[in-house]
């Protein structure tokens, strides 16, 4: 978890000390990223907090996961064909559901991730086909309603 601090830090959201509460404490900010330094000290932002799920005690993902599949499927550049949820899983307690506007072979998609040596708990354990993936106006992933979408399956 990345947690920021200095004199460029706000000091919390107008009249909402609930929320303020939740990502300000002494005066350091809970960002909600992932971040990892390199050997020569550079930060890498991982993702969004968020877009994770603890499966069998390690943490996936998504982003990296969708970008190992758009790679496989030679989905690059084209628009949003796919995204990736945790749902409830009782042996693993998160399992990844693919999300696809295509109907894809789960067999042939986990040979393909398998030779690319992406790890078996970072493959879909099943995907759906929906209408469409749901974006935002600014193009970004509609995280929120993909959650819903996952759930109501």
């Amino acid at each position: 978890m990345l947690w920021l601090r200095g004199p460029n830090i706000f000091e919390g959201y107008l009249k909402d000390p609930k929320r303020t509460a939740e990502v300000l404490r002494d005066r350091w900010l809970k960002t909600g990223d992932i971040g990892r330094l390199d050997e020569d000290g550079f930060l890498y932002i991982e993702g969004r907090l968020s877009r994770f799920s603890k499966i069998g005690g390690e943490m996936v993902p998504h982003e990296v996961v969708e970008q190992k599949i758009i790679s496989a499927l030679g989905l690059e550049g084209s628009e949003r064909r796919i995204a990736i949820c945790g749902v409830p899983d009782e042996a693993k307690g998160e399992a990844l559901l693919l999300l696809t506007a295509d109907p894809i072979e789960m067999d042939k998609l986990r040979t393909v991730l398998n030779e690319a040596g992406v790890p078996n708990l970072w493959i879909p354990k099943r995907s759906v086909v929906v209408e469409n993936i749901p974006v935002l106006v600014s193009g970004k992933l509609d995280i929120r309603r993909c959650q819903e979408l996952a759930g109501n399956l």
